[in-house]
């Protein structure tokens, strides 16, 4: 099968290209390289054609889209503090740049897209574990622009002859997430911050709980989407299906890396949430997602990637 990934570079999308390629897909990767990373493709430059361009360009999507069955569209500009800083760029790349990859897909006759998705949409909600029957309620811009992303697709899948599958992720975590960056993912920070003996800082008073899932769980969730029959126009809530703290993630890094834990607290952030944890029932009759790599074991092999280079 011949496949589209969009943000192909980033750290889910090149966890998909090689779970595709190892099972003997032609992959196009699409990516601007404004948060995806040239090392993520390392390897693979035989393997993988290379589009450089912007989702904000149907032109640049419409040829990347060219020729393909499936389009896993993960391009997008993530973070919460980033898209209180900048709402605009927020919106233009994820509320935009998705609507071009529909409608690429749809000028193309591409038989499916599954678009990447994220648990922000919820906002606090009253009740938990997030079902995907919730109304949303987000806070952040960057919720609002997934939210309104999931509308199109699943608007497209309703006036359109193709089909679309959203999948909301629950932070993500594991091999390629970059600890550099200025918005860094909480995971990659501690281990870094843990194993060189550094306090780690965490907004509020560390207790709000998620739903931490690891990456090899995000991209079994991604082929089965793909593949699964019965479900265009469907939403599903991606996690690893057993909650924690903020508190309990650093000890559990520290535990797992024989360091002793300083923790420094802060003020809570603008559009951050208390509780996100989900319920992963509709996945799991729908498209027989499974969890398969457990909270504990993925930051074991997270560590290890970070501070030893090990896959």
């Amino acid at each position: 099968m011949k496949v589209l990934v969009t943000g192909g570079a980033g750290f889910i999308g090149s966890n998909v290209v090689r779970a595709l390629l190892a099972r003997g897909d032609q992959v196009r990767v699409l990516d601007n390289f404004s948060t995806g990373n040239r090392a993520n493709l390392a390897g693979l430059t035989e393997d993988v054609e290379l589009v450089e361009g912007e989702l904000r360009s149907y032109e640049r999507v419409h040829n990347a889209v060219r020729g393909v069955e499936v389009v896993f569209h993960l391009g997008a500009l993530g973070s919460v503090p980033r898209s209180v800083q900048d709402p605009l760029t927020s919106s233009a790349v994820n509320v935009e740049g998705t609507l071009n990859v529909l409608l690429a897909a749809r000028d193309e006759g591409v038989r499916r897209v599954v678009f990447a998705s994220s648990s922000s949409i919820y906002g606090n909600q009253p009740e938990l574990p997030l079902q995907e029957a919730m109304a949303p309620d987000p806070i952040s811009p960057y919720g609002v622009a997934k939210l309104a992303a999931e509308r199109y697709c699943v608007s497209f899948a309703r006036v359109y002859p193709f089909e679309t599958v959203v999948l909301r992720y629950f932070n993500v975590f594991g091999l390629r997430q970059d600890p550099r960056s200025q918005y860094a993912a909480v995971v990659p920070l501690f281990v870094t911050a843990i194993a060189a003996g550094e306090p780690v800082t965490i907004f509020d008073d560390g207790g709000q709980s998620r739903d931490f899932t690891y990456v090899e769980n995000v991209v079994a969730a991604n082929l089965q989407a793909a593949a699964a029959e019965g479900v265009s126009g469907r939403i599903f809530n991606i996690s690893g299906g057993a909650p924690a703290t903020v508190n309990e993630l650093a000890e559990t890094i520290g535990r797992l890396l024989g360091k002793p834990v300083e923790r420094r607290y802060l003020p809570p952030r603008p559009g951050d949430l208390r509780d996100s944890w989900a319920d992963v029932s509709e996945a799991r009759s729908a498209l027989g997602y499974e969890p398969t790599v457990s909270l504990e074991d993925g930051l074991r092999r997270t560590a290890a990637f970070l501070l030893d280079g090990k896959e």
